[in-house]
């Protein structure tokens, strides 16, 4: 029986494979980060849209490697879909503010202590020594970075607190508790804690005012938006001047607010994605800490 030999076949499939992932990666490339849609990669590629989608679920981003460090994180949570309609998830993602890094991000049905601590768990795990969390008002938070230094980010504070005066308010103490709270972003600490006593001990009587309810016969209190934005800047007191004490602290989660305006604006470009797919979108625009990573980022991450 003949047989036949061909020394350069295996060399010919791994060429065709290179080829293959390396097309794989421009598209998926162009896809993500050049926010480039499926109708314009048809264009461009001269390929029909199966092919693509055949292309895009094929790629398989790389794993995140990672230098363990002591770290202060800034943490906070993207939602998508229909909140009100329970079909929306979210991503929760700890970030390195110093070098602009993501380090852990994870995927649930809603935010809770739960993945807090399964991204403390995962970096600890690794070696990380996390310093300081900055993060916003989300309760869980003081419970999965118990003995952690905590910082609450001053935006969300102050969203917090507008919450209950309005940006016009009407009320001499609604005036005067929005006139506080914009201070806040450049007042030192000590002097914010003392002007915000002596509101409390000027204003109290008027918050503690109830009114009973014709319908159900309970006493309300009467300014209760603004009597709850008091509580909260009461509760989280305690966390706004954490910064003080070390630099390196955020006093915002700016940086991850800016990073999910970014998300936001290339998911919204690729419309109707089931969630396994931008998860998959996630995970690169994540690995890549940024939505315009360099050519060298690129070639680290694809």
């Amino acid at each position: 029986m003949q047989t036949y030999s061909c020394n350069d076949c295996g060399r010919r499939f791994r060429n065709e494979r290179r080829e293959k992932t390396s097309f794989e990666k421009k598209i998926w490339n162009e896809y993500v980060f050049e926010k480039q849609t499926l109708r314009e990669l048809k264009e461009k590629h001269h390929q029909d849209k199966r092919t693509l989608k055949n292309v895009l679920n094929q790629y398989h981003a790389r794993k995140k490697t990672h230098e363990p460090r002591a770290v202060n994180l800034v943490v906070d949570a993207l939602y998508f879909g229909e909140r009100k309609e329970d079909r929306s998830w979210c991503t929760v993602c700890f970030r390195d503010p110093k070098r602009k890094e993501n380090l852990w991000w994870g995927f649930a049905k809603s935010e809770t202590t739960g993945i807090y601590l399964q991204g403390r768990a995962y970096l600890e795990n690794l070696g990380y020594t996390i310093l300081s969390v900055a993060g916003d008002g989300f309760g869980g938070l003081r419970i999965a970075f118990s003995n952690i230094p905590l910082q609450m980010c001053h935006v969300h504070m102050e969203r917090l607190v507008v919450h209950g005066t309005t940006r016009k308010p009407i009320l001499e103490a609604g005036i005067a508790l929005f006139a506080l709270i914009k201070t806040l972003h450049y007042t030192e600490g000590n002097t914010f804690k003392n002007y915000f006593k002596k509101y409390v001990s000027k204003y109290q009587s008027f918050l503690n005012e109830k009114t009973i309810n014709p319908i159900t016969g309970k006493s309300d209190f009467t300014h209760e938006p603004l009597h709850k934005a008091v509580l909260s800047l009461m509760r989280f007191l305690p966390y706004l001047f954490t910064f003080e004490k070390d630099e390196n602290i955020a006093r915002t989660t700016n940086t991850l607010e800016g990073h999910f305006f970014h998300i936001r604006d290339i998911i919204g470009v690729h419309r109707g994605l089931s969630r396994a797919h931008t998860e998959k979108v996630l995970n690169s625009i994540f690995l890549a800490s940024t939505i315009a990573p360099s050519e060298e980022k690129l070639d680290d991450i694809l």
